[in-house]
């Protein structure tokens, strides 16, 4: 009668790390820690989709096409930005991820603890952010400065 039970959402470590590091390009992570204000999460949308038309366009015009250079890098960016999250989240101490994240709750409680599933989680983000950036920026790289000695050839006859 005078009682009210307050159901509370408890965010879970483990689960914000495998969604950060399964879905994070995506923001999925972001959405379900910070809602669908988030704009960080909105920008790692945003810079994965710019990746993936990257990938559309040296497919349909070739390796040469200049646009594809920058926008093939946005999409590692993206992912690399998510497997930092991953550690972030991950390598939080469970009373700071309470206190964080679940308001009210117990410094100690079960949610913030960090169990192997988010040692999993942490282990395989660092090697696919580091995969992912240095491969974008290869890339990237290597097309514009191919093109650039095409240009000096061009110049030099």
């Amino acid at each position: 009668m005078g009682c009210e039970t307050i159901i509370r959402f408890m965010k879970n470590k483990s689960l914000v790390c495998w969604l950060s590091l399964l879905g994070g390009p995506l923001g999925l992570a972001r959405f379900y820690m910070f809602g669908l204000r988030d704009s960080t999460a909105w920008a790692l949308l945003f810079m994965s989709l710019l990746g993936v038309y990257g990938f559309e366009r040296a497919q349909s015009f070739g390796l040469d096409d200049p646009l594809s250079w920058w926008l093939v890098p946005l999409l590692g960016v993206s992912i690399a930005a998510s497997a930092l999250h991953t550690i972030y989240w991950g390598l939080m101490s469970a009373s700071r991820w309470n206190t964080s994240y679940n308001n009210g709750a117990d410094e100690e409680a079960a949610s913030g603890h960090t169990g192997w599933l988010t040692v999993i989680a942490l282990v395989l983000s660092l090697m696919l952010g580091t995969t992912a950036l240095l491969s974008s920026l290869a890339y990237g790289f290597q097309r514009y400065f191919e093109s650039q000695i095409e240009e000096a050839q061009k110049l030099s006859q």
